[in-house]
C-alpha cells in the first residue's frame, strides 16, 4: 500500500502533452513537466513575486516563469547558471504499472537569494529644500535635425520662470532623448505580475525611463506635462510613458500604496488642430489616478481649428504670442502656489483609505 504521502495522478501518457503544465495536490501547487522521456515536479510558484511556473514554457531543461522570465530547472528546482542558489522546493515522481504518482512533501526547500533593491523601490520621503518643478515634453521629432515645437517652446517658457523668477529647483525632461520600451503588458498576464518599480525597468538596465520614475516618485512636487496635439489626441510618446506608468497606478490597486502624494501636476496642450478638451479630459483623469492634485486651472492650450493647415502661420502665432508665453508663466506659478499650500498642510496622510477610482480591494477569483 502507498505511503499517503504520495499520490496518484493517473497514467503516465496523460502527463506527457502538453510538455509543461500546472497541477495541485492537497492545496499544494506544483509545475508539473515532461521532457526527453523524464518527468520534473517543482513548485510552482517563483521565487521573484509569485508567478505560476507552470503556466511558463520550458528553454532546455529549464521552466521559464511566464511573468518576468525568471528560470528553474524543471527537476532539480535550482535557478538558471549564476543564480543556482535561488531554489523552489523539488518533488519526487515515480511510475508503477505506467501509473504516475507524485510525493506532496518536497525533497529540497526553496532558497530566496537576497537580491538588492532597485533604487526607484527606496522609501518615497521629500528632502528639504525649494519647491521642485519637472518639466516632460512629450514631443517627438528628428532630435538630428530639430524643429520649432510649440508645446516644447511654452514648455520651456514655464521652467525658465520657475528658476529664473519663482526660485524653484527645475528639471526638463524630452522623451525623445530617452530610449525606453513600451509597456509590455505584464498587468494582462495578473495584477500581481505588474510590479514596482516597473517590470522593464528592473529587468533593463538600459531602460532610461526611470529617469521620469525619479523625478515623479523621488524629487519633483510640480510636473508640467506638455504635449502637441496629434489628430485630435496627445502625442503618441505621451500615451507610450502613460501606459508605463500602470505600475505606479497599480500598487493603489494591489498593495494599497499611494507613491505619489502631495504632488502638483499641470499640462500644456498646442497644436494645429482642435480637441484640446477631450485631451486635456484624458490627462487630468490620468495623473489624478496616479494621485496628483492640480492647481485652478490646470492647463493652458492653444488651436487655431480643425481647418488651418498653415502650421507656418501657427508657429509664428506662439512664437510671436505674449499672452500664451505669460500664460506659462501663470501656470507654473498657480502650480508651486499649490504645491506650498500642500506640503505646507501636508494634506495627504501616510495611509491613504480606499485610494483610486475603483475605491475597494482587487478581488481576484481563484481557479
Amino acid at each position: 500500500m502507498l505511503n499517503e504521502k504520495w499520490h496518484k495522478l493517473g497514467g503516465i501518457d496523460d502527463f506527457k502533452v502538453p510538455s509543461l503544465r500546472e497541477i495541485t495536490i492537497n492545496n499544494t501547487p506544483i509545475a508539473l513537466s515532461y521532457q526527453n522521456g523524464e518527468f520534473g515536479a517543482i513548485s510552482n510558484i517563483c521565487n521573484h513575486v509569485g508567478g505560476p511556473l507552470g503556466q511558463g514554457r520550458l528553454d532546455g531543461d529549464y521552466i521559464v516563469c511566464p511573468w518576468h522570465n525568471w528560470k528553474f530547472h524543471r527537476t532539480k528546482g535550482s535557478g538558471e547558471p549564476g543564480f543556482e542558489q535561488d531554489k523552489v522546493p523539488q518533488y519526487e515522481l515515480k511510475i508503477e504499472n505506467g501509473i504516475l504518482y507524485i510525493n506532496t512533501e518536497s525533497i529540497t526547500s526553496r532558497h530566496k537569494t537576497p537580491h538588492p533593491p532597485h533604487p526607484l523601490a527606496r522609501k518615497v520621503k521629500r528632502e528639504e529644500g525649494k519647491i521642485r518643478v519637472v518639466g516632460i515634453s512629450t514631443t517627438i521629432m528628428d532630435s538630428e535635425n530639430p524643429r520649432y515645437s510649440t508645446s516644447d517652446k511654452l514648455l520651456e517658457v514655464a521652467i525658465n520662470h520657475a528658476k529664473k523668477e519663482l526660485g524653484a529647483e527645475t528639471l526638463l525632461i524630452k522623451l525623445n532623448d530617452l530610449k525606453f520600451r513600451a509597456c509590455e503588458g505584464y498587468y494582462s498576464k495578473s495584477a500581481a505580475a505588474c510590479t514596482w518599480p516597473c517590470s522593464i525597468t528592473q529587468m533593463d538596465e538600459t531602460d532610461q525611463l526611470a529617469q521620469v520614475y525619479e523625478a515623479l516618485i523621488h524629487w519633483g512636487d510640480v510636473i508640467i506635462v506638455s504635449t502637441p496635439l496629434r489628430w485630435g489626441a496627445a502625442s503618441s510618446l505621451y500615451y507610450k510613458m502613460a501606459e508605463r506608468m500602470n505600475c505606479i497606478q497599480n500598487q493603489v490597486t494591489i498593495a494599497d500604496k499611494v507613491l505619489i502624494q502631495n504632488k502638483v501636476a499641470a499640462f500644456i496642450i498646442t497644436g494645429g488642430q482642435d480637441n484640446i478638451q477631450d485631451v486635456a479630459g484624458h490627462m487630468l483623469g490620468f495623473f489624478a489616478e496616479l494621485g496628483f492634485a492640480f492647481p485652478p486651472f490646470p492647463y493652458i492650450a492653444h488651436s487655431r481649428g480643425w481647418s488651418a493647415e498653415d502650421m507656418e502661420n501657427n508657429m509664428d502665432y506662439v512664437k510671436n504670442s505674449s499672452d500664451l508665453k505669460d500664460g506659462a508663466k501663470d501656470l507654473v506659478k498657480r502650480s508651486m502656489e499649490m504645491s506650498e499650500i500642500i506640503l505646507g498642510r501636508k494634506i495627504s496622510k501616510e495611509k491613504i483609505t480606499h485610494p483610486g477610482r475603483k475605491a475597494q480591494s482587487l478581488h481576484v477569483e481563484k481557479k
